[in-house]
């Protein structure tokens, strides 16, 4: 249900805003956004995990935040995300 070493080095390497990026606000709710595609999938077989969808509710909630933050500080790189991202807004 978690992410691979390998899926979160990919995504760190794709949203960092500078060489030792690790922790902005783009690569925290890309790695969020991995996570919550994989956690989606597995509600989807496992209808009744409700620990795992209370997991779900929680970085969901996180990511919006995050995004609410971005688009507040720094609206054209919040739209440049949420398109690479496909995410509704």
């Amino acid at each position: 249900m978690s992410i691979t070493a390998e899926q979160r080095k990919e995504a760190v390497g794709t949203y960092r805003v500078h060489a030792k990026d690790s922790g902005s606000p783009d690569v925290q709710i890309a790695l969020l956004t991995t996570r919550i595609n994989e956690l989606t999938g597995h509600l989807q077989t496992h209808k009744k995990d409700n620990a795992s969808r209370r997991g779900l509710v929680l970085m969901v909630s996180k990511r919006n935040r995050l995004l609410k933050y971005l688009a507040r500080t720094e609206p054209e790189r919040y739209t440049s995300l949420i398109g690479r991202l496909g995410l509704r807004k």
